[in-house]
Parts: structure tokens; C-alpha cells; sequence
């Protein structure tokens, strides 16, 4: 989830293959969970993600035939595991302790959980060592188990504040806010270029892209997406850049920085998205930093905001003068 609430990441294995005579005209649903071990649901789910595709074309059917010859590519969802292990080695940055969630302030170069890049080292590791009871969630069915109580999660490379569910209660609270988009989502991201407008909004619709299905895009089949920004200071030096405050309507995957990149002024030191590398910053490091959070608490119904300031490595890019 940089900007991701987590439903629409697949961020495992890539499945790359020419379809071969054996496989000609059966379902493409068929074939994902032959070749993958998935089920028939689990490749439903991925094909509507829109992490498959056939001759660079995304397919959504399960029923679409396929035929020799043809080049079928897919985003595979992270093989779900039960040995994810405690690690007290895990740095967690604690925000906010509450019997039904936690709100941590995630550092940049974390990995929130296991996936095909990284098994162990993982928040979700360091959180079961400090809140054993978070494993209960996995094992009641309501998330799974390399994922105990996560509710959103954030890139690898983006810093800054996430919440993390306790109990069912707050499991299901805090992932239906964050459904109907009632989870306020504040992030600072630092643009390449001078953005014109003091503020806008981002609606654009986001899909996998078909040629590349790790990048996502914008494309009008995609899911419905919206990004608010407005200028906090225009910069000049090194180079011309604009410090943004931004606000997620929707949490698609890599939503801020792709929606960025869309309208020419991509974040500081995306390579993926972008095209600059800013030596002062580490190689997977984006400036983007997920800065306050805002939810109802599950039981007392109240308004709950929190805020992590800059990071040092982010804070050094700006003006003092800025106080952020």
C-alpha cells in the first residue's frame, strides 16, 4: 500500500510464459491455477486486479480462452505463509499504543510485510514480537497470515505513519473507514519541476500496465482514483522542485506517485516513475512521507489524528524555515 491501502497489491512473483499447445483454449482462470497452485477464486481475484495479461492486453474474464502461442503475463500475489516469525530485532517507531490498534511511524527502507522480495526483516515481524496478539487475526481467517493486522500498508522506499489493528474489533473498524474512504491520509512529497497550480486534484483512474505489469498507470479501464495537492514552497536549488502536501481520496497502489508522474512532475528520486536520481538521497528512498493520520476509534467512536514530522534524510532537501 507507498499509498496503498493493501486490496489491490499484488506484489509477488511475475508469471511470463508462450502458451504452449497443452494449454490451447482453456480458461485463462484455469491455467493461472494450474501453473501457480492458486485456486479458482484467488486467479479470479487477480485477474480482475487487472495483473494479467495476454499479448500486452489486460484480461479481466476468467472464462477468456487462450490459445497457443500467446504470451501470457501476470502479477502474482505473495504465496500467503504462517512462519512469519517474531523478531524484537525489528525497529517499530510507536506513535500511538490503543488496545485495538497501533499507529506506527514506518522508516524508509522498511518492508511493512513479507512478500516475494523480502521473507524476513519485515514490520510485521518486529509487531508480532511486541504484540503477540495480532497473530489471533490471522489465525480467525481475517487477514492473512503474512499480513496479521495490517490495514494499509506503505512502499518500501515512503516513510511515515500507518495504523495496524489489534483485535477484530479494530481490524474491521479501521478496514471498512478505510473502504468507504473516511481514513484521513495526509502525505508531504517533494515534485520535480515548478507545479503551477497552489492546489488541484488528481482523477485520474489507475490500472496495471499491460506491457509492464509491476508499473502501474493510468488508464480508463483502471479503478477509480483521486489525489488532492497543494503547494507548500516552490524550490530552485539544486534544481527546480515544489514541496506538496498531498491527500489521498482513494488508496490504489503507487497511486501518488504514478498520478504525479502523470501530470509531468514526478516525485523526487522515483526511478520508477520518474527519471532523476538525486545522489543525497538512498536508491530506493522516495521523498514521499506519509505526515498525519486521522480515523474514528473503533469503539469510542472519537477522532483519533496523528503526526510524524519530516525524517532527517527528507527534512535536509528543504528549508529550516519550513518547520517541517
Amino acid at each position: 500500500m507507498s499509498e496503498s491501502d493493501g486490496r489491490d497489491a499484488f506484489d509477488g512473483e511475475m508469471l511470463d510464459l508462450i502458451v504452449p499447445n497443452s494449454l490451447h483454449h482453456l480458461r485463462i482462470d484455469r491455467v493461472l491455477s494450474m501453473l501457480t497452485g492458486l485456486s479458482r477464486a484467488q486467479a479470479h481475484d487477480v485477474l480482475t486486479s487487472g495483473a494479467v495479461s495476454v499479448n500486452d492486453k489486460v484480461v479481466l474474464k476468467s472464462s477468456t480462452p487462450l490459445e497457443e502461442g500467446q504470451r501470457l503475463a501476470a502479477v502474482l500475489p505473495p504465496r500467503p505463509s504462517d512462519d512469519v516469525s517474531p523478531d524484537a530485532s525489528v525497529a517499530v517507531d510507536v506513535v500511538l499504543d490503543d488496545e485495538d490498534f497501533v499507529v506506527v511511524n514506518k522508516a524508509p527502507g522498511q518492508v511493512v510485510h513479507p512478500g516475494a522480495g523480502q521473507r524476513e526483516g519485515t514490520l510485521v515481524a518486529g509487531l508480532l514480537s511486541r504484540y503477540p496478539q495480532i497473530h489471533r487475526l490471522s489465525v480467525e481467517g481475517l487477514c492473512e497470515p503474512s499480513r496479521p493486522g495490517i490495514v494499509q500498508r506503505l512502499d518500501k522506499g515512503t516513510s511515515g505513519l500507518l495504523v495496524v489493528a489489534k483485535t477484530p474489533e479494530g481490524l474491521l473498524s479501521l478496514s471498512g473507514q478505510l473502504a468507504e474512504r473516511e481514513m484521513e491520509r495526509t502525505y508531504l512529497g517533494l515534485v520535480e519541476g515548478h507545479v503551477s497550480d497552489e492546489r488541484g486534484l488528481v482523477d485520474a483512474p489507475i490500472g496495471r500496465s499491460a506491457r509492464t505489469p509491476t508499473l502501474m498507470v493510468v488508464r480508463s479501464d483502471g479503478r477509480n482514483a483521486r489525489t488532492g495537492y497543494e503547494v507548500i514552497a516552490r524550490l530552485d536549488k539544486p534544481h527546480a522542485a515544489t514541496l506538496l502536501r498531498l491527500r489521498l481520496e482513494t488508496g490504489r497502489t503507487h497511486q501518488i506517485r504514478v498520478h504525479l508522474a502523470t501530470i509531468g512532475h514526478p516525485i523526487v528520486n522515483d526511478l520508477r516513475y520518474g527519471h532523476r536520481r538525486d545522489a543525497r538521497l538512498e536508491d530506493e528512498r522516495v521523498f514521499l512521507h506519509s505526515t498525519s493520520l486521522a480515523f474514528r476509534h473503533p469503539r469510542s467512536d472519537e477522532r483519533v489524528e496523528t503526526k510524524a514530522a519530516l525524517p532527517k534524510d527528507l527534512a535536509a532537501l528543504v528549508p529550516s524555515t519550513l518547520g517541517l
